[in-house]
């Protein structure tokens, strides 16, 4: 392999045959004279335009003109010929710099054309420059090589990660071990499933329990998960009836006066809480708004007056906290409003927990993001809550429903494939990687091989296959024509 040339941090080199590059490979160019080194990925591969190429390719054509005859070559250069029409060329973004073993992230040095050396970069010796292993060990999955992927638990403390893709190509399975993970080393995980995918985290594939059992508990609201309004802060019954139950101010203030009410007496209970409206003195219009609300909350039978059917997910917080475990909220069978209701709970509850300093952080993974979380707590979410101890995971097939202002915070971003133009433009927005480096690699990527982008590979851009799981898979899509064994 040779340089050929040099455009801002994109370097093309030159390339043949026998090299075996393929696209997100790494390029070490070592100077020798200069003791310095570039590390560069591959993001294309094109062929060598050489002048007089086309000419050469048409006069070798076997339909060509209907030519009859004989090869005649007395200088044998034809082997020459053939080895310059297959030669290559890679295009590459520069990544970082190598100065007497140091890494660095600058990109202003250029190598000599006819001194340096051009070799493959095997993303083993890249990860162990890198360090990207840590303490805390996780294994993603192999490289093409076949040496694995391991990324620090620690890049995903007090970050904001992004896993997306087309559906089918395996953002689920990754989200799963990454849970698994940060369980395995004693994180606090509260994941919002929205297709009753994580139920099965506890359960090996044979349907045995596995290591993890006694450390996921899985919460379906309505079921096995009811709450007694005294469990509940003032503050998070507003949120749940101004944010998701939609009443206005005016009732809103109203309601404030009723919970303080019926606090002070200490009647705070379902049944208590209709009675009151019932018989409160104001406006019909605010009486009515309280009512269709008070209904909304009975019918989603979240809410109960007995105590030996309530539970508090505080009482599951807590279990996690000295071992490590996920507490799963299994909103599949929800209705929308029934979905916003208990994600208004969930985190108005985290917040509380978390400022008291009764819980030390969370990993919160959530499944579509878009379709229960209102408008305005994207940027709370990331932002206001990330400084309480809340670190965001979104899982999403739609990259264009998470506003752009989030790509652009995000620490990682765990990418599998995309084909749609607007997709890769989407992602392409995040501020850790440059959008040819998206939209060349991503929509190449066969299914379960995911192209991790961020401070989990220390911004090393890295395609990974992602490794099997040995437990129970829920939340498949049901099929009407099964093949029959």
């Amino acid at each position: 392999m040779k340089i050929y040339k040099k455009e801002g941090n994109v370097l093309q080199i030159l390339s043949f045959p026998e090299d075996n590059i393929e696209k997100g490979d790494y390029i070490l160019i070592e100077d020798s004279k200069a003791r310095k080194a570039l590390i560069a990925q591959v993001i294309d591969i094109q062929f060598a335009n050489i002048p007089g190429m086309l000419e050469e390719l048409l006069r070798s054509c076997p339909d060509g003109g209907n030519i009859h005859g004989e090869d005649f070559d007395p200088l044998e250069i034809a082997p020459y010929i053939t080895y310059i029409q297959d030669s290559r060329l890679l295009i590459c973004k520069i990544r970082a710099s190598i100065k007497n073993e140091y890494l660095s992230p600058s990109k202003s040095w250029l190598p000599s054309r006819s001194h340096s050396i051009v070799k493959k970069l095997p993303v083993s010796r890249l990860l162990e420059m890198i360090k990207a292993k840590g303490k805390l060990p996780i294994v993603l999955g192999e490289t093409k090589e076949s040496s694995p992927l391991i990324i620090d638990a620690s890049s995903l403390d007090g970050r904001l990660n992004i896993i997306t893709g087309k559906k089918e190509t395996g953002k689920s399975h990754l989200s799963k071990l990454l849970v698994l993970s940060l369980v395995h080393y004693g994180a606090t995980v509260v994941i919002f499933d929205l297709n009753g995918e994580y139920a099965g985290l506890g359960y090996s594939s044979d349907g045995a329990r596995n290591e993890y059992y006694h450390r996921i508990h899985v919460l379906t609201p309505g079921k096995n998960f009811k709450l007694m309004l005294g469990q509940l802060d003032l503050r998070v019954m507003l949120n749940i009836l101004v944010h998701a139950l939609r009443l206005p101010g005016t009732s809103a203030r109203e309601f404030r006066h009723i919970w303080k009410s019926l606090k002070e007496r200490k009647e705070l209970s379902l049944r208590a809480l209709g009675e009151t409206i019932r018989n409160w003195h104001c406006n019909i219009h605010i009486r009515d708004a309280l009512f269709s609300r008070y209904y909304a909350l009975v019918n989603s039978g979240l809410f109960t007056d007995n105590p030996s059917e309530a539970s508090d997910i505080e009482q599951y917080l807590f279990k996690t906290r000295e071992k490590g475990g996920a507490v799963v909220i299994n909103l599949r069978d929800t209705s929308s409003i029934d979905r916003q209701i208990m994600v208004e709970y969930t985190l108005g509850k985290l917040v509380e927990l978390l400022s008291n300093w009764r819980l030390k952080a969370v990993f919160l993974f959530a499944e579509e993001a878009h379709l229960y979380l209102r408008e305005t707590y994207w940027d709370d979410i990331v932002t206001r809550m990330r400084h309480f101890g809340i670190f965001t995971t979104f899982i999403t097939n739609q990259p264009d429903s998470i506003r752009s202002g989030i790509y652009r915070q995000a620490d990682n971003i765990f990418l599998f494939n995309f084909t749609n133009e607007n997709d890769l433009e989407a992602v392409s927005r995040a501020a850790r990687v440059d959008a040819e480096t998206v939209k060349s690699i991503a929509r190449d990527l066969p299914p379960h091989h995911c192209l991790v982008l961020g401070k989990a590979v220390k911004d090393f851009p890295m395609v990974v296959k992602v490794k099997r799981l040995n437990v129970k898979t829920m939340g498949g899509t049901r099929l009407f024509f099964k093949e029959k064994n």
